[in-house]
């Protein structure tokens, strides 16, 4: 029988209004992959933090188990020392620091005095191979995407030799090739190292193809631990035991009632803020209609989110060219108020760093974008303020004791939902959604997609940028290809494949192989 080297037994925790974790237990056998699977707000998070120092011995009950040594870990080092590394799903990363700089923060190469720049750089260089990142260490962090973020993450755990490597959503900014080699990594690491690991994923597909094990959690309590091979590891039998009912339809039905072009773009040229001479979208053209769902499917590096985003009043790139219609009508929209003014909203990727204020309860954020609707003379009504954010919490169902709460105690999903709500409440005619799922759970997703789908019927335009390509397909009336800047396709939905999406991108790559 397999060594048990974690177990965790009988773990309580409370937040002021709530009993995140009400007696849960857990185990790892040495040489696994556990997988923790759950709707938001179960509690998946909160056993990591709690099992990786982040909540301190003493701020729960119940004991920690590991390497047969009960264990009271007061803080992240001293699980470190112990050989377990989280990576958490909300990134922490410097900015304006290099990649190498973030990779040993806290972990430094040399002596105790001087820093060894030669071997942080070539160590970094090495770890983030492993991950298959070839930006330079040099590179800054803020000059590279989410998904290039995320496998620094990964990269950086793995210079810390762990033992049990926990990963929070590792995958919910990477697009599924890149996706399909972490977990490749995964397996290749535990073959070869013996490493142990922990992975919290909404993306069942990849949970029942890396995992050993399923841990299911619902409401703060284990509910059941399925073993591959013996149990059912069937997407809609872990579903089941997530959300105590069968989802017989992922994506819900709607019949299109498509108007006429709401929002128009030709010939639209991006160049990069800081390589002035690199072109990041080459004479894009695109449209999306009155009623209608359209889709951007395309790799991770592929330039879509720079594409919404200079279209949202210019919130990105430099000498950007090109035609910008609304309703017929030519617009010039400079600033991302030009934009909230005709109409134009943008939901980004980044919830953390550019969607939401995290300090500020969910009351705040809710109204941020759209402010003149609750207040008078410029002084801000409160209780309108109140009521506004209570009826979006009812309408997207977020896991919340109070609208008074801060938005850096949610979990990821429900932040995920107030930022929907944040520019629902601003009543635009036009959507950009960029990853509006990414970190949701199946039961979650479908209630977002049943909100895109009333938009819709009520004659709203929705552009949806995603990574997940059953999303694409299943959600959108029409799908456009993008590839290294340019639109390679366009497929009516009813058509659309995730094959004939793939040709379209590797075609337009000089049938190059796409890692």
């Amino acid at each position: 029988m397999a060594k048990i080297l974690l177990e965790m037994k009988n773990i309580t925790k409370t937040f002021p209004g709530v009993k995140a974790l009400d007696n849960v237990n857990l185990q790892v056998e040495e040489g696994e992959i556990h997988a923790l699977v759950g709707e938001n707000g179960a509690g998946k998070s909160t056993l990591m933090n709690v099992l990786s120092g982040v909540y301190p011995y003493g701020s729960y009950e119940g004991d920690i188990i590991y390497d047969s040594e009960v264990c009271n870990f007061n803080a992240i080092k001293d699980s470190e020392q112990k050989g377990i590394v989280i990576i958490h799903q909300e990134l922490a990363l410097i900015p304006y620091m290099t990649i190498a700089e973030n990779m040993f923060l806290g972990n430094e190469r040399g002596s105790k005095y001087k820093i060894n720049w030669t071997e942080t750089g070539v160590l970094a260089r090495k770890y983030l191979d492993t991950v298959g990142l070839k930006d330079s260490t040099q590179t800054l962090i803020k000059d590279i995407g989410v998904g290039k973020q995320q496998l620094v993450e990964i990269a950086k755990a793995l210079s810390k030799n762990a033992r049990l490597l926990i990963l929070d959503e590792p995958t919910s900014s990477l697009n599924e090739s890149d996706s399909k080699a972490l977990l490749d990594l995964l397996l290749k690491l535990k073959k070869e190292q013996n490493l142990t690991s922990i992975i919290i994923s909404h993306k069942l597909n990849e949970v029942s193809y890396v995992a050993d094990k399923i841990t299911v959690i619902r409401d703060g309590s284990t509910i059941e631990t399925l073993t591959k091979g013996v149990d059912d590891f069937s997407e809609a039998r872990i579903i089941n035991g997530m959300v105590g009912r069968e989802l017989s339809d992922r994506f819900p039905k709607r019949v299109p009632k498509i108007g006429d072009v709401m929002m128009e773009v030709k010939d639209w040229n991006v160049y990069h803020p800081l390589y002035s001479d690199r072109k990041v979208v080459n004479n894009v053209s695109m449209n999306v209609r009155k009623g209608e769902v359209v889709g951007i499917s395309g790799l991770m590096g592929a330039g879509r989110t720079e594409l919404a985003m200079s279209i949202f009043g210019r919130s990105y790139g430099e000498n950007i060219t090109g035609t910008l219609k609304i309703n017929g009508k030519e617009v010039k929209l400079k600033t991302v108020q030009d934009a909230i003014k005709h109409k134009l909203a943008y939901v980004t990727e980044d919830r953390k760093g550019n969607g939401l204020i995290l300090t500020n309860p969910i009351k705040i954020n809710t109204t941020l974008a759209n402010l003149d609707a609750v207040s008078k003379n410029t002084v801000i009504d409160k209780d309108k303020e109140y009521e506004v954010a209570v009826d979006y919490k009812q309408k997207l169902k977020t896991k919340c004791p109070s609208v008074e709460q801060n938005v850096g105690n949610l979990s990821g999903g429900n932040q995920q939902k107030v930022l929907l709500a944040k520019w629902m409440f601003a009543d635009p005619d036009i959507l950009i959604l960029d990853e509006p799922t990414r970190g949701i759970d199946v039961g979650a997703k479908y209630e977002i997609y049943c909100i895109i789908n009333q938009l819709v019927d009520a004659g709203k335009s929705v552009i949806m940028i995603s990574s997940e390509l059953p999303e694409v397909l299943g959600m959108c009336d029409r799908v456009y290809v993008m590839n290294e800047g340019r639109m390679v396709g366009e497929l009516d939905g009813k058509e659309a494949t995730q094959e004939k999406i793939m040709t379209y991108i590797l075609q337009s790559s000089g049938n190059k192989e796409v890692k």
